[in-house]
């Protein structure tokens, strides 16, 4: 029997665009002989529909659009299977997930999906209903069992633990073929991973397959199609072109193959995907144009070079937007991308003036308080704020340049860089831009080598560089993936000994700090198994599994955040002590003095007791700024109790720090070196 794998990019919600274009796709496969025309899973409302799903005219929409589609499809002599919604009429969740039988102007018969997604990115038991029954049906002699995407994927011969505690095929009346509509995300290597199964799965059966999946993007997801059949021997037949529309032609019981060569290599894949988002996410919001801020630096070279491959060189904006800060080489190295690409527009537009304007408003507030991250932060938002600008100025889209290693630990500024509609590489770590820069210029130079060569720096400040404020990317993409994606908890992950312990729990912290900028940050296309996202649901207000145990730790559970008040008290005692310490008290200083070295043991025993007696009330964090700047000086043994405070949340108490004092047998002599440098 001729078969015609539908693979189409559905648009979601545009009930009556996606009806058409099923109709011109089944009118091609009718032309080219099919007698059976497979379609994705809802195709009719396009993939994911959401909470377009809790409306009931839409709903009705697409039922009312489903049975037109099968009055029109009545003239073309095949049967079509077409993904679609409809209600429940019976108990349960109000809607079902349906695959519908259209043959001979009606639809003759509908399966509901009946395992329901709910993990990752899906969210399908909070509007289906599942089904019950399987469905057979027969075409020129053939039995097709009709499945909808998750059905087939709780194969117990398969897989070690399967989700699902049945699986529908058991059970299942004979079917010489099965049938599955498929709207299955794109994620780096999950190709080769479907394959395999479904070989395993049409092996064990002994049954043809007939996998049809949905191509295209629609917001954070892209799919990518590569529609396929399998033989009653596992063989792979046929396969349809990757991240690309397709009517593919396939003969059930046929000795011959028809594979569409593809390439599974992680930077191709991850090259087309990403291509593909953005064309996708900009084709179906009506947005011709882009912009986005080159910095000479890797993250938006890589993004400028995938928005040029989207929507074309023509309609991509640049704006180089230099500081005091800024190098010579970045200037050179953006304006250099600009030409390798032909931009179709490329702008400098310098921040100096609206840093100075900037400081001189702040002047009054900030008084001499040293520059610090505010000030850095402020160039941010001056740029997002210019980006904007343009972007509303000329109707186009700002695309955001941050990477996943960033959004990962915070290393961005909330409406400064992470200003945008788009995160193009948000689902790449740091060490991943670098490789699939590499991989861009395989063929000449595109991205400026310059840029790729270059330690990566933000130039907020003079000689910045992003190894001042993080790890070693290599380093802290590989504690990134543990964490996020293999689900390790920092003390798990530090147990194994494979990390550095303060490092672990130092971008553990990062992460949990980080999470009401991700609430916040621009869509991120997905091309991993864990993205941040709609895939990414962690609660901002919480006990986080990226926090450490301070029960374990003999911290107190709860500390009162400190208060300006609370500061200033701390500063009147440091004050008082060394006036006090400073007076002379008889042969008693003059013994201390000769055996502890001016007055250093009494002052740090007091500054001890202090330090205990407010332990519950103000963490380390806040006394230690008194001692930080002292710490790497006076005992240098003692360095990383400052970052190890943060790195537990801002709430390890002094207790803590004198118990790691207490820990060395310099102790002692740490302490007081540290009081006694004021």
């Amino acid at each position: 029997m001729r078969c015609a794998l539908i693979q189409f990019n559905p648009k979601v919600g545009d009930i009556r665009g996606n009806a058409r274009k099923i109709l011109e796709a089944a009118r091609d496969a009718a032309v080219k002989g099919a007698r059976l025309a497979v379609l994705p899973e809802l195709a009719v409302t396009g993939y994911p529909p959401r909470d377009l799903l809790l409306y009931p005219a839409f709903v009705r929409e697409a039922e009312e659009s489903a049975a037109e589609l099968a009055r029109e499809l009545a003239d073309l002599d095949l049967t079509a299977i077409v993904g679609s919604v409809g209600f429940n009429r019976g108990r349960g969740r109000p809607l079902r997930n349906l695959a519908l039988v259209m043959e001979g102007g009606e639809i003759a018969h509908s399966y509901a999906k009946r395992l329901l997604p709910s993990y990752d990115v899906f969210d399908e038991a909070r509007y289906f209903e599942p089904g019950d029954a399987p469905l057979v049906i027969v075409k020129e002699g053939t039995r097709l069992a009709v499945t909808v995407c998750e059905d087939v994927w709780n194969d117990e011969a398969y897989w070690p633990a399967p989700l699902y505690r049945a699986d529908p095929l058991d059970g299942h009346p004979p079917f010489d073929a099965l049938v599955n509509l498929s709207a299955s995300p794109f994620s780096v290597g999950k190709q080769r991973l479907r394959e395999d199964m479904l070989s395993a799965l049409s092996a064990r059966r002994g049954a043809w397959i007939l996998y049809v999946n949905q191509t295209g993007a629609n917001d954070e997801l892209i799919f990518d199609g590569r529609s396929s059949l399998f033989g009653p021997d596992g063989r792979m037949a046929a396969r349809a072109k990757g991240f690309a529309e397709e009517v593919k032609m396939v003969e059930l019981g046929s000795s011959g193959t028809d594979v569409c060569p593809d390439d599974f290599a992680p930077e191709s894949e991850t090259w087309r995907a990403l291509s593909l988002g953005v064309l996708d996410y900009c084709a179906k919001n009506g947005i011709r144009s882009v912009c986005l801020g080159l910095s000479g630096g890797i993250d938006s070279a890589l993004t400028a070079a995938i928005a040029s491959a989207a929507v074309g060189a023509d309609n991509v904006h640049g704006l180089v937007m230099p500081s005091p800060y800024s190098s010579v080489h970045s200037v050179r190295d953006a304006e250099e991308l600009a030409a390798n690409l032909m931009l179709g527009r490329l702008d400098r537009v310098p921040i100096t003036m609206a840093m100075e304007a900037f400081g001189k408003s702040l002047a009054p507030v900030f008084g001499d308080l040293p520059p610090d991250a505010a000030e850095e932060n402020v160039q941010a938002r001056i740029r997002g704020t210019l980006l904007m600008a343009v972007a509303n100025k000329f109707g186009r889209m700002l695309l955001t340049t941050g990477n996943k290693s960033e959004i990962s630990v915070g290393y961005c500024t909330i409406y400064g860089d992470m200003c945008g509609a788009l995160a193009v590489i948000g689902d790449l770590y740091k060490t991943e831009v670098f490789r699939l820069a590499r991989w861009i210029n395989r063929d000449g130079p595109v991205i400026p080598e310059n840029t790729i060569l270059k330690p990566p720096s933000a130039e907020l400040k003079p000689g910045q560089t992003d190894q001042d404020s993080l790890p070693p990317y290599a380093e802290l993409d590989a504690i990134l993936r543990e964490m996020l994606e293999l689900r390790k908890s920092p003390g798990e992950l530090a147990s194994e000994g494979r990390f550095d312990t303060e490092t672990v729990f130092r971008v553990a912290r990062l992460v949990r700090a980080a999470e009401f900028k991700r609430r916040q940050a621009a869509p991120v296309l997905r091309i991993t198994g864990q993205a941040f996202g709609v895939g990414w649901r962690m609660p901002v207000a919480c006990r986080s599994i990226f926090e450490p145990d301070r029960e374990a730790a003999g911290w107190p559970e709860t500390v009162s955040p400190p208060t300006i008040r609370d500061a200033r008290t701390i500063l009147d005692m440091r004050t008082k002590l060394d006036a006090w310490t400073t007076r002379g008290c008889g042969p008693t200083r003059g013994r201390l003095k000769t055996s502890f070295g001016r007055w250093n043991l009494l002052r740090g025993g007091v500054a001890a007791v202090i330090c205990m007696t407010v332990s519950d009330r103000w963490p380390f964090a806040i006394l230690s700024d008194a001692f930080a700047a002292r710490v790497s000086h006076a005992a240098p043994g003692l360095a990383g109790l400052k970052d190890r405070s943060r790195t537990y949340g801002y709430r390890c108490p002094a207790a803590g720090f004198l118990e790691g004092l207490i820990t060395r047998r310099s102790w002692f002599i740490g302490l007081s070196r540290i009081c006694g440098q004021g």
